[in-house]
């Protein structure tokens, strides 16, 4: 087993956290990785009241373990956080904004904070916040991230907001990934496209089995999904996601494809018979590591003895006295 702060922090069995990704991470997953040691974490995102109220439900009913529910920051509206706050989750996560707002009323519920960030300054504003962990998120990562690779923003945010635990985040799949993160500092990693692949999660399998199939040169940034779903993000965020014909018509058009009530019919048109040739796959350069779909557990259990055995191994590099 591998302690950390992070496992301390949270009461966990293995410092792993589920990425909350929206329409993914549903309360079944969720609570598939927080049973199997993790922290299962339900993905807020854009859903609707009523979906977010059932996956809630479904969580804390699944699962005896910590678990928790991740919003987007500068989305967050007063009936959402309300709706997640009743739930007694043991952790809420913010990502995309600052999370000074925010924090009092979470904290008060006697709720752990998370923030994700994406550079130094964001980890600056969490630790302002008061945040009990912060996510380092590189841009590897699929779905909506910035612009600093993972390998140097870890060790940044460490240094910046120390004794804060860091978990790394951004283009982990395996154990070598859990390794390497410990290795710069962090307490535990993040992961999403890998729990994306996996029997729990929500979503198409169409959508998983690209995924499956697909190398991380595959995987583009863009705003062109963003666009076509009418989601104003703020300066500084894009999407990571698999390439594909829709991106390449749209990208560096994406005002008019924002303007175009046709181009945007015709892709939610596309979404709903799971067209993905149109319709986005979020994913992140991690793809390359990932070769079916598993049983959470499954995926838990390998990337913990997978980090273990190279954690015990790596001071046979070292010669001397």
């Amino acid at each position: 087993m591998i302690t950390t702060r992070l496992t301390e922090l949270l009461g966990l069995e293995q410092p792993l956290i589920l990425g909350p990704m929206a329409a993914v991470a549903g309360g079944r997953l969720a609570a598939a990785v927080s049973n199997a040691g993790g922290l299962g974490l339900v993905g807020g995102g854009y859903g609707r009241m009523d979906w977010l109220q059932r996956e809630l439900s479904l969580v804390r009913s699944s699962t005896q373990r910590p678990w928790g529910i991740g919003l987007i920051t500068w989305s967050i509206d007063r009936d959402k956080l309300d709706a997640a706050l009743a739930s007694n989750p043991d952790v809420v996560f913010l990502s995309f904004g600052d999370p000074r707002p925010h924090a009092a009323r979470i904290k008060a519920k006697s709720c752990k904070l998370i923030c994700q960030v994406q550079d130094v300054a964001g980890a600056l504003l969490a630790k302002a916040a008061g945040a009990d962990a912060i996510v380092a998120q590189g841009t590897e990562g699929g779905g909506h991230g910035g612009q600093r690779a993972t390998l140097p923003l870890i060790p940044a945010v460490v240094d910046a907001v120390d004794p804060i635990p860091v978990v790394a985040a951004g283009g982990i799949a395996d154990g070598r990934g859990l390794a390497a993160a410990l290795m710069l500092g962090a307490q535990g990693a993040l992961l999403g496209t890998r729990f994306y692949c996996t029997t729990e999660a929500l979503g198409d399998e169409g959508a998983k089995q690209r995924i499956v199939e697909a190398r991380g040169d595959h995987t583009r940034r863009t705003r062109v999904f963003d666009a076509a779903r009418g989601y104003h993000w703020p300066d500084g965020y894009t999407g990571r996601a698999l390439h594909n014909a829709f991106m390449d018509r749209w990208e560096g058009h994406e005002q008019d494809l924002a303007a175009s009530t046709v181009a945007r019919d015709a892709f939610r048109a596309a979404v709903a018979v799971r067209d993905y040739d149109t319709a986005m796959v979020w994913a992140g350069e991690c793809v390359d590591l990932i070769h079916s779909v598993e049983t959470t557990a499954a995926v838990v259990t390998r990337i913990s003895r997978e980090a273990e055995a190279i954690l015990r191994t790596a001071s046979t590099h070292v010669s001397g006295t």
